[in-house]
């Protein structure tokens, strides 16, 4: 073959590569860069806690009135000038304390003048009983007639009933006498009654002298809903219920008594049964006149479930909660309460011990969303940041 015929035919050879090697790189420039994937969204931070089993009370609550054991007003029984005052207003009294004194001398020159005719009238029995035992010998010997010693017999016993009668009349005036001291019938406190020395005071007096109010032990009436009153019943006939008394914030337990009776009749108005209770209240801090918040602890529920409060959300459906899976996702718990107590509450049906709920940050969570939990300083904040942002409408 010619040498210019072998030049052309290489010329058109690395010509033909030349056009390969353009197209290709032009190929490669104008092919699409794959898509990159999309990124997945940030985990939600929230604050979880774990159901618990554990024996949880079951209280019954209602609001109720302290009132007093007892409340007497003391009166006099006899009329008199009031000479002594032996106590304060508002002072706390055992019973049998000296509360006043009326003057007792009228009393006791009544007493004295009884005693004496008393003497004096056995007296005249001793004298007469000399000389009935002087006529009996004599009208043995017929030196007397019979007339005169049943005579002498009928003047004893006359005499010896007026000793008697003296009698029963000391018994009226030392009666009489103890009643110018005024003490106290029940361990109480006295009211605010205002009286001074030198004051008239009489038996038909209808404020009388003071009334003193027994605080220890003390009373409570308060009512609940006539539907607890079957269950309630059913719990009496096992034995005595507890009673808690706490302040009208219901922060403070003030005092733990019993439950003593119902009401023999139901408030249809209202529809509610009333029931009282009694308190030892050895701190005096329940008061007569007081309102107060009352937990009748109806029953305990062993190994029951509880969570905080705030885990539980309400939605069309009724109540529910965010269950953390294993895998940090959350899905929707539909749940049946059975009561909210300081801040806990007991779980009827939905979950199990052991699992994770979320407690705080629900309002950004959806169906399937990845949480991230927040422990310590970090769950505190995000605490007080949700409180705020819920409370922004």
């Amino acid at each position: 073959m010619p040498k210019i015929l072998k030049r052309l035919i290489g010329l058109a050879v690395a010509s033909i590569a030349a056009v390969g090697v353009g197209l290709a790189v032009m190929h490669f420039r104008a092919a699409p860069k794959p898509a990159e994937a999309a990124a997945p969204p940030p985990a939600v931070p929230v604050v979880a806690a774990t159901v618990v089993s554990h024996d949880v009370p079951i209280y019954l609550r209602g609001v109720g009135t302290v009132i007093a054991y007892n409340n007497v007003i003391v009166r006099s029984q006899i009329t008199g000038q009031i000479v002594k005052i032996a106590f304060q207003q508002g002072q706390t009294v055992k019973k049998g304390d000296l509360l006043a004194e009326i003057d007792p001398r009228p009393y006791q020159a009544q007493l004295d003048q009884a005693i004496a005719n008393r003497d004096r009238d056995q007296a005249l029995v001793v004298n007469a009983q000399a000389n009935l035992n002087r006529y009996v010998p004599l009208a043995q010997k017929g030196y007397a007639t019979s007339q005169l010693v049943d005579t002498q017999k009928a003047q004893l016993g006359q005499l010896q009933a007026m000793v008697k009668f003296d009698e029963a009349v000391i018994e009226q005036a030392k009666t009489n006498l103890s009643y110018t001291q005024l003490t106290s019938p029940i361990d109480g406190v006295t009211g605010i009654r205002p009286i001074d020395i030198g004051n008239i005071i009489h038996p038909t007096d209808p404020n009388g002298l003071v009334d003193v109010t027994q605080i220890q032990p003390i009373s409570l009436i308060f009512t609940l809903p006539q539907t607890d009153f079957v269950e309630i019943q059913q719990q009496m006939a096992k034995g005595s219920l507890t009673v808690l008394a706490y302040s009208q914030d219901d922060k403070t337990q003030l005092d733990k008594g019993t439950l003593e009776l119902i009401d023999n009749q139901i408030i249809q108005t209202t529809g509610t049964i009333r029931l009282r209770a009694t308190f030892p209240n050895a701190e005096h801090r329940l008061w007569p006149g007081e309102l107060i918040n009352a937990r009748l602890l109806l029953d305990t529920r062993h190994d029951g479930l509880t969570i905080l409060a705030s885990a539980v959300q309400q939605g069309p459906e009724g109540a529910f909660v965010w269950v953390i899976k294993p895998d940090e996702s959350v899905e929707i718990r539909p749940v049946k309460v059975a009561q909210i107590s300081d801040g806990q509450a007991l779980i009827d049906s939905g979950l199990a011990a052991n699992e994770n709920v979320v407690v705080d940050g629900q309002y950004r969570l959806q169906e399937g969303s990845v949480v991230r939990q927040l422990h310590g300083k970090a769950a505190a904040e995000a605490d007080l940041q949700s409180a705020v942002e819920q409370a922004i409408p």
